[in-house]
């Protein structure tokens, strides 16, 4: 793995604790995320960085660490930045509280395999 996948790891890994932060600080309610916009606006904002961030990790590192669906976090980056007006917020919840904190850990555990 170069310096570049790590340094876009960290990256990830900081966009993930973002969100998690931003969820905490407004009570990690799918209520409070459909009603404020704030809080749709910060965790959407993360969700398009993160996402776009895995397009820039090398071939090989997708390939040897394939156990993250990388295609298909591209798509909801595609998917948000072109029909933000119609994003489906029940899946941003389900991304925030269950694909976010998985993928910190995926991204932490190759981490801690490099050092």
């Amino acid at each position: 793995m170069n310096n570049r996948d790590i340094y876009i790891l960290e990256r990830i890994i900081q966009y993930c604790n973002e969100i998690n932060e931003t969820s905490n600080h407004f009570g990690n309610s799918y209520e409070c995320l459909i009603n404020n916009s704030i809080f749709k606006n910060a965790v959407s904002m993360c969700i398009l960085q993160i996402d776009e961030l895995t397009t820039h990790l090398s071939g090989e590192f997708k390939q040897k660490y394939n156990d993250m669906p990388w295609q298909d976090i591209k798509a909801m980056r595609n998917i948000a930045a072109h029909k933000y007006g119609s994003f489906d917020m029940t899946k941003v919840w389900e991304t925030i509280s269950e694909d976010i904190p998985e993928l910190k850990m995926y991204c932490d555990r190759i981490i801690n395999e490099t050092i």
